[in-house]
């Protein structure tokens, strides 16, 4: 499938608060979030390369310890298995690309 509609993909919820529609290639998974403000992402890490950028609304984000308030423009590069977290200071719209494809998101 080369061309898809957003609104054509089934929104998920795998964490309260973070809605998603996901879109899968060959090679990588992207998540187009719309985040509550206020919603918390757990500590975790995955084996998965991602990179994060916000295209609305402010997010605190925190790295290997480390965070920062992102906002849109800006753009987070996580490594694989690296600790990261984060929290919405505002309603948010963020786009995840990840490497390889995240199998637990094509369920």
């Amino acid at each position: 499938m080369a061309y898809l509609n957003l609104k054509d993909c089934v929104e998920k919820e795998p964490v309260p608060g973070y809605r998603a529609r996901f879109v899968h290639s060959d090679n990588m998974t992207l998540a187009f979030w719309t985040i509550a403000a206020g919603a918390a992402l757990p500590d975790h890490a995955h084996p998965h390369e991602q990179v994060a950028n916000v295209i609305e609304g402010e997010f605190a984000f925190t790295l290997e310890g480390e965070t920062r308030v992102i906002r849109p423009g800006d753009v987070v590069v996580i490594p694989g298995n690296a600790r990261h977290s984060g929290k919405a200071i505002t309603p948010c719209r963020i786009i995840d690309v990840f490497y390889p494809i995240r199998q637990d998101y094509k369920s």
